[in-house]
């Protein structure tokens, strides 16, 4: 009887042993399942062909569905820059048209919260740094980065990055292009001239490229304008003090008094205007694809 009893039981906690592992295994298959439903592109098994297709995606205004193959890209290849900033530029559609009044914009917080697309650029410009590191010759690497700086508002950096770019490839006009765009971006109006010049020899039917080196000799203009304003300004505080030095010594030869400058002939401190860096059109999403 004790016999059948614990043959009971043994046969008891199998039964249950094998319902707890086949349970667990349906849950299983059903998470896998709900995965691959959730994201279509889920069967793609290559990073580069998830980036293709949400580039694709993206181009043809289906925001969606390109950051799920974006998604993908980067699940198989956290590394991959340009799918970062791709998912940037996704994130960045979808948070525009989705904004409610009363959101926190960039730039009106230090303390707010950073954007979906902020933390995909920030992602985008570490992996393009770690790759530069490895392959510090690949112009396209470096325009790219140039690029994810800009979206990140960082100017200073992405003159350094399209500088590189520049140099490793002059006859690139695209990249003169972006440079003069950033410098224009700095105020640095006298550097942007000859860059954005030199885009235009390369292609002359580059019209952002002309459009921008309207706006660089529009900034040189104004730049001269504040200088020659300045040298007026002291050249005349210069003879004020000369006349007002000449009326001393006369009134101390003729009486031997000092007497002090009439007050219309005081020097007057000139103002400084400053000038403000001017914000250039956002960079577009098309990017060079780093030669791997």
């Amino acid at each position: 009887m004790r016999r059948l009893s614990l043959i009971i039981i043994l046969a008891l906690v199998f039964t249950g042993s094998c319902r707890s592992w086949f349970n667990k295994s349906a849950s299983n298959t059903e998470t896998a399942n709900a995965n691959s439903a959730e994201n279509p592109f889920a069967n793609i098994t290559d990073a580069n062909e998830a980036l293709a297709k949400g580039k694709e995606l993206l181009d043809a205004d289906d925001t969606q569905n390109a950051i799920l193959a974006l998604q993908r890209a980067i699940e198989l290849n956290p590394d991959l820059a340009e799918a970062h900033f791709q998912l940037g530029i996704a994130y960045g559609l979808v948070d525009l048209q989705t904004k409610q009044e009363g959101d926190v914009l960039p730039g009106d917080s230090e303390n707010r919260i950073k954007t979906r697309a902020e933390k995909e650029f920030e992602k985008a410009a570490v992996a393009y740094k770690k790759y530069l590191d490895a392959n510090p010759k690949d112009d396209a690497a470096w325009f790219n980065l140039g690029r994810t700086y800009a979206k990140l508002l960082k100017d200073d950096q992405a003159e350094n990055a399209f500088h590189e770019a520049v140099k490793l490839k002059p006859d690139d006009a695209d990249y003169q292009t972006e440079y003069g765009a950033i410098l224009i971006r700095l105020a640095k109006y006298h550097e942007a001239v000859p860059v954005l010049k030199k885009a235009l020899d390369l292609d002359p039917n580059n019209a952002r490229a002309q459009d921008l080196l309207d706006d660089a000799q529009a900034g040189v203009k104004r730049l001269d304008y504040v200088s020659n304003s300045n040298v007026n300004g002291n050249k005349a505080n210069t003879n004020a003090n000369a006349n007002a030095s000449a009326n001393v010594t006369s009134n101390l030869s003729s009486n031997g008094n000092v007497s002090r400058p009439p007050a219309n002939i005081r020097p007057q401190p000139t103002p400084t205007p400053r000038e403000t860096p001017r914000k250039g059109t956002t960079v577009d999403s098309k990017l060079k694809k780093p030669g791997h």
